[in-house]
């Protein structure tokens, strides 16, 4: 049976590594786990079963395995060190039998995008961000409709749009909305991407800005940042709006999304995996739902494209719209919003959308 492996690692500190180890989660500090969590070797998490695909009947396992380090442990420490437990991690994969090796969260956004951990390895390594890119798009177009905001007359923003997903979100959605704001940190790169997109002859009128403070005029906001704290402040945001945020550290807070009730805010998008999958652990998701990420290592397994697929800093809308084709073939799709690790109901939606009328 084709097999693959899942990178995990802990990103809210006490809460991951307390549904692996209740004990440690319960009696270790953030700070002390940030601390050991430099000392501590990989770790086997659990087997998954069940995956089948729709469309051959195919059935594959994997195994999640966890590279021990915090996202600010990835930023504090030396890139090579961080290299290293990566690589260490994937070598526990390997070990198990993967053919495939998806990178999750931040070991897929530190240093090069995969690239030197997959010459360091003899399992193909994917990121699973040209899934991502897909799904969250989908999410977009789907929370528009919930929210009754016509994609052809909205106004859009991506926060992060140099990075290797926004960039390429971005081009996607300049075909779909009347006018789109690229947003993120360094203007150079930003101009240089706005010409790019104009230059595609889309639909949009592409802006490019450092000023955060644009997002009060944006009905659609997808955020795909690296940052390690929030970056967006919801109170300047428009009523109505919708954020999906894709970034993992997330890019905008629980407690300051409470304060507005009047915007949509959701974490990219589920993904539902064909077949009665049993992942064995519980990262937070409803039972048979995935992270883009993940199911692009699983999608890649089904098809048996064993080969280094989405990795580095670029990622082309011909990847996407493969891995895209692929995955449905194989029975994987949008499947409702999760918000802050709770799932968005209709009834949470309708609210929204009443107190931003009242607004």
């Amino acid at each position: 049976m084709d097999a693959f492996a899942f990178i995990i690692h802990p990103i809210d500190p006490k809460r991951d590594v307390s549904r692996k180890f209740p004990l440690l989660g319960r009696l270790l500090s953030e700070r002390q786990i940030h601390f050991f969590s430099t000392f501590f070797p990989p770790v086997y998490i659990s087997e998954i079963e069940g995956i089948t695909s729709q469309a051959t009947g195919k059935q594959i396992k994997g195994w999640f395995v966890a590279c021990p380090f915090t996202p600010q442990r990835m930023l504090e420490l030396p890139e090579r060190t961080v290299y290293r437990k990566i690589i260490q991690t994937g070598r526990l994969a390997e070990k198990l039998g993967a053919q495939m090796l998806g990178l999750g969260a931040f070991t897929s956004v530190v240093g090069d995008g995969g690239i030197t951990i997959a010459r360091a390895l003899d399992v193909p390594v994917t990121t699973g961000d040209a899934y991502t890119v897909a799904i969250a798009v989908d999410a977009v177009r789907e929370a528009a409709r919930l929210m009754e905001i016509d994609m052809r007359e909205a106004v859009a923003a991506v926060v992060g749009a140099t990075g290797a997903i926004g960039r390429v979100c971005a081009e996607l959605l300049a075909d779909e909305v009347a006018e789109l704001y690229l947003v993120a940190r360094r203007k150079p790169p930003l101009e240089m991407l706005r010409e790019h997109i104009q230059a595609g002859d889309v639909s949009a009128r592409v802006h490019a800005s450092v000023d955060m403070g644009v997002l009060r005029h944006v009905d659609l906001i997808l955020t795909v940042t690296s940052a390690v704290d929030t970056v967006i402040d919801p109170r300047t945001l428009k009523p109505g709006s919708v954020v999906c945020d894709v970034a993992r550290p997330r890019d905008i807070s629980a407690q300051v999304a409470a304060q507005r009730d009047d915007i949509l805010v959701i974490d990219g998008g589920m993904v539902e995996v064909p077949g009665p999958v049993d992942f064995h652990f519980d990262f937070g998701f409803p039972p048979g739902k995935a992270y883009a990420c993940m199911a692009e290592t699983m999608a890649l397994t089904l098809e048996g494209r064993f080969e280094d697929y989405t990795l580095g800093k670029h990622i082309t809308r011909q990847r996407v719209d493969e891995i895209a084709a692929i995955a449905s073939k194989h029975g994987f799709r949008l499947s409702g919003f999760r918000s802050f690790e709770r799932p968005v109901t209709e009834e949470q939606i309708a609210r929204v959308r009443k107190a931003a009328g009242r607004r």
